[in-house]
C-alpha cells in the first residue's frame, strides 16, 4: 500500500500512532501543504522507519505518486480541495476533521467520492480511545436499556494558537473543530442519524483571539428520538491537570453510564460501579488502511463522516443564526 501525506495541523499523530500495524505500506511521499515547515513531519516519519521524499507541491506528489492512500491534514480551509482532488484520482482518503468547513463543499467530496469510489473517513481518533471505545461497547451492548439521552462535554485549554485560529474562514468555528468530538460520541452512543439541532455560541471573552468561539452549546434531536447536548469550551485553566475534560453521560431505560478521567461507571440495578478498562481492541488509522484491502471492518464509516460533518456545519448555522435547524 503506497501512502502519502499532507500537512500536520492537527490530528496527524494517529497515523503514526497504528502505521506499524499495517502490513506492507510505505510512506512514499510527504508535503506540508502550505508553508508550514514540514521539519516535524519528516522527524515523526523517520521516527517510524520511513524515508519519504518530501513534496512542495501536493497536487504535484498525488500526481506523480499515485499513492493508495493519502492522510489530509494540511489548512482546515483546504481540507475539501485536497480530498475531492484525491478521491477524483481514486485515492482513498484519511482526513482531518471536519472534512469541510462548509455544506458546498461536503457536497463537492461526496460527489468525488461517489464518482470514484475510493473512500474517505474522518480522524475521529477519540472514539478509539480506551474508555469512550469500552463504554461504546457496553452501551451496544444493552448496559443502559434503551438509550434516551446522550450529554457529550469537550473541554479545553487555550493556550497560544496560531493566527488561523483567529478567523472563521481560516479556523471553521469552535463547534466544527472541538465540537465535532463530542457530536460524534453523540450520534455513535445514539446509534442514530440526526433530525435537528438548535445551538448557541460566543466570542465574548476569548482572550484577543478574534472570532474564535470561547464557549458554545448544542441540543441534538436524533431520528430515533435520542435526545443529545454537546457542550464545548476553551475554558480550561492552564494549570489544570491535563489539556482536555472530555466526559460523557448516556442514560437509557435500564441505567446510567458515564465516562470521566479516563474511568466508565455503571449505574443499574447492581448500583453503582467503575469498570475495569480493557485496552482498545483497535486503532483508527490501522483500522481504516486495513479495511482497504479487506482485513478488517472500519468501527466508523464513510456515512458516519459525511452526516457527523453535516451535523456540525449545521449547528454552528443554528448558533450563527439563532435558528433551530432540521436535517
Amino acid at each position: 500500500m503506497k501512502f502519502c501525506i499532507i500537512g500536520s495541523r492537527g490530528h496527524i499523530g494517529y497515523v503514526f500512532q497504528s502505521i506499524g500495524k499495517v502490513p506492507g505500506i510505505t510512506l512514499d511521499g510527504i508535503s506540508s501543504g502550505c508553508e508550514d515547515d514540514p521539519a516535524p513531519l519528516l522527524r515523526s516519519s523517520e521516527n517510524a522507519g520511513f524515508t519519504p521524499e518530501l513534496y512542495s507541491d501536493w497536487r504535484q506528489m498525488l500526481n506523480r505518486l499515485s499513492p493508495d492512500l493519502v492522510a489530509v491534514d494540511g489548512p482546515f480551509e483546504k481540507h475539501a480541495e485536497m480530498a475531492a482532488y484525491a478521491l477524483e484520482r481514486g485515492i482513498h482518503v484519511f482526513c482531518e476533521k471536519p472534512i469541510a468547513l462548509t455544506l458546498p463543499d461536503l457536497d463537492r467530496i461526496m460527489a468525488a467520492r461517489k464518482r470514484s469510489g475510493a473512500r474517505i473517513i474522518s480522524m475521529v481518533g477519540l472514539r478509539y480511545q480506551a474508555d469512550f471505545q469500552y463504554a461504546l461497547q457496553l452501551v451496544r451492548s444493552g448496559a443502559v436499556g434503551k438509550v434516551k439521552m446522550v450529554r457529550a462535554q469537550k473541554s479545553y485549554r487555550l493556550g497560544t494558537r496560531p493566527e488561523y485560529y483567529r478567523r472563521r474562514e481560516t479556523y471553521g468555528g469552535t463547534i466544527p473543530w472541538v465540537g465535532s468530538h463530542a457530536v460524534d460520541w453523540i450520534m455513535a452512543f445514539a446509534g442514530s442519524a440526526f433530525r435537528q439541532v438548535y445551538a448557541t455560541q460566543t466570542a465574548e471573552d476569548n482572550f484577543g483571539y478574534g472570532d474564535l468561539e470561547i464557549a458554545c452549546q448544542c441540543m441534538f434531536v436524533m431520528k430515533n428520538g435520542v435526545q443529545g447536548q454537546a457542550s464545548i469550551d476553551f475554558l480550561r485553566p492552564a494549570a489544570a491537570p491535563s489539556h482536555g475534560d472530555d466526559r460523557v453521560r448516556v442514560a437509557g431505560t435500564e441505567g446510567i453510564l458515564e465516562v470521566i478521567d479516563g474511568k466508565v461507571i455503571l449505574i443499574d440495578k447492581d448500583g453503582r460501579r467503575e469498570l475495569p478498562v480493557p485496552p482498545p481492541e483497535r486503532e483508527l488509522f490501522s483500522d481504516f488502511a486495513n479495511s482497504l484491502t479487506g482485513k478488517c471492518r472500519c468501527a466508523v464509516t464513510e456515512s458516519e463522516t459525511f452526516e457527523l460533518t453535516r451535523a456540525c456545519l449545521l449547528a454552528r448555522e443554528s448558533a450563527d443564526t439563532g435558528k433551530v435547524i432540521e436535517f
